[in-house]
């Protein structure tokens, strides 16, 4: 039987209990992952700078930025994969995108 649970694939895994073609037919989510180690840029975010517009919230492609209420904190580096969209979207320079990871 293959393997289709994201959660049980690992380096140890045999080839033959992997599914055709590599496909995972569960669902999963990059909460599963700490995609923040692919990160090239960080971050970085300036709260003496922000006024809680929240707009770089929605701009995140992946929810990196915690809300908890209606104001934002800081980043969650553990997902967050240094794109910029966040800094390119806050018009106050309350995020500063800094070369290397955190």
């Amino acid at each position: 039987m293959a393997v289709d649970d994201v959660t049980k694939i690992t380096e140890t895994i045999a080839w033959t209990d992997i599914t055709e073609g590599c496909k995972i037919e569960a669902a999963g989510n990059s909460r599963l992952f700490n995609t923040g180690e692919w990160r090239v840029d960080t971050p970085l975010f300036k709260e003496e700078k922000c006024t809680q517009c929240l707009l770089c919230v929605t701009v995140c492609p992946d929810s990196s930025i915690p809300v908890n209420n209606y104001k934002r904190s800081d980043f969650d580096y553990e997902h967050c994969k240094g794109c910029g969209i966040c800094a390119r979207a806050c018009r106050l320079g309350a995020i500063l995108m800094k070369k290397g990871g955190k």
